[in-house]
């Protein structure tokens, strides 16, 4: 069992803003509060909300001086672009749409990014945002948190020891039951969701499957070939935007996936799992249980790994507490964030820091934004086969 060693990691921590994540927001609060973690990202400025009086407010409340409570991105990014002391990163928590524009902006700003998924609502804004952040040399990163649970890299580094076998099947679901009815009706954080308009051409595709094809692609190590999508709007005031679908994946090679997404799936809080099976063994990883990654093997019984044990794989054990205790979901993010800023910063121990680590990158939110596309195509065209390139 190895324990977290607490350090400064870095002389000075990463000055950071953001946009979007005000009073109230979930998703703001989570980036907050993963970027603080470590030390590694000193908040300095933000533009936190639409009504400028209330996003100056809460920005003082957190504890940041009034001139850097900014009405809007773009004079937060001119602004802090003209201060010796001015902002290097920016984490954008905002609705669907508005990522290509606020990217955009801060990449030609000379800014690193930590974007919200889906990275864009068009597969050419993403890989003009993944061209230019390449062209910069800057990082773009893109937050599928969930990657940041430790036994998420245990199942990833199992398939990339061949302890599996070759990858024949790629099972993921993200089906929660939250939505059954018209939720939204009553709950504008929900409405923007379910209104193609902001939330671009899908709800659960875009919100809920990426995750689960993004995990899959990061544990199996696999390409996708071609799909086949099937949705639904059985809330038939969510249409054209799906509440339910069904996906087909066919990976280069010989193996074959599915997706299943949900927010009409009574009775079930997240049923976030990913299941890989090789032809020797299968690995199987559940968001409800982040701690715990069931494996077997031919011939032998199923098994429980448990987090923070000697016996995973050294890309698997970083642990802020010891096995036994339960890392959450804050943690994880704070394991990305982490990553992030290893990668961004300018100091010369960040690169050795970060090596042999992984973080999702701009590219995962292009072929995350690929899937959603494509999938859209290929319902709203008979659950034809499309080419996944």
């Amino acid at each position: 069992m190895t324990a977290f060693v607490e350090q400064r990691l870095l002389h000075s921590p990463l000055r950071w803003g953001m946009v979007g994540g005000g009073q109230g927001s979930q998703i703001g609060y989570s980036h907050r509060d993963a970027a603080a973690r470590d030390g590694l990202m000193q908040l300095c400025a933000g533009a936190f909300d639409i009504d400028a009086a209330r996003g100056r407010s809460f920005g003082i409340s957190l504890g940041l001086a009034a001139q850097r409570c900014y009405a809007d991105y773009q004079s937060m990014f001119a602004a802090e672009a003209a201060r010796p002391d001015g902002i290097q990163v920016v984490s954008i928590a905002t609705p669907n749409s508005s990522h290509y524009a606020i990217c955009k902006a801060a990449l030609q700003a000379g800014l690193h990014v930590v974007c919200e998924k889906p990275l864009t609502t068009r597969l050419e804004e993403a890989l003009e945002l993944e061209a230019l952040a390449q062209a910069k040399g800057l990082v773009l990163g893109v937050m599928y948190g969930y990657t940041g649970y430790e036994m998420v890299q245990q199942a990833r580094a199992m398939v990339q020891n061949g302890e599996l076998g070759a990858v024949r099947l790629v099972h993921m679901q993200f089906a929660h039951g939250y939505h059954a009815t018209a939720v939204e009706a009553a709950d504008p954080g929900i409405q923007w969701r379910v209104t193609p308009a902001v939330s671009g051409s899908s709800y659960v595709i875009g919100d809920l499957a990426t995750h689960c094809f993004q995990m899959g692609s990061l544990i199996s190590g696999l390409q996708v070939e071609s799909l086949s999508c099937m949705r639904r709007s059985f809330v038939a005031s969510r249409a054209p935007l799906e509440d339910d679908a069904h996906v087909m994946l066919r990976y280069k090679g010989n193996a074959v996936g599915t997706v299943w997404a949900s927010a009409i799936n009574i009775g079930s809080a997240h049923a976030f799992k990913v299941r890989v099976v090789g032809e020797k063994g299968s690995v199987e990883w559940w968001d409800e249980q982040p701690n715990q990654l069931k494996v077997a093997f031919i011939g032998k019984p199923e098994m429980t790994y448990e987090r923070g044990h000697g016996y995973l794989d050294a890309s698997a054990r970083f642990e802020r507490v010891g096995g036994g205790h339960p890392s959450g979901y804050f943690d994880a993010w704070a394991n990305l964030y982490r990553r992030f800023a290893l990668a961004m910063s300018p100091e010369p121990q960040a690169k050795d820091l970060l090596a042999g680590q992984w973080f999702p990158s701009g590219q995962d939110g292009v072929e995350g934004v690929r899937f959603v596309e494509r999938c859209v195509a290929s319902a709203d065209q008979g659950s034809a086969w499309m080419d996944f390139a």
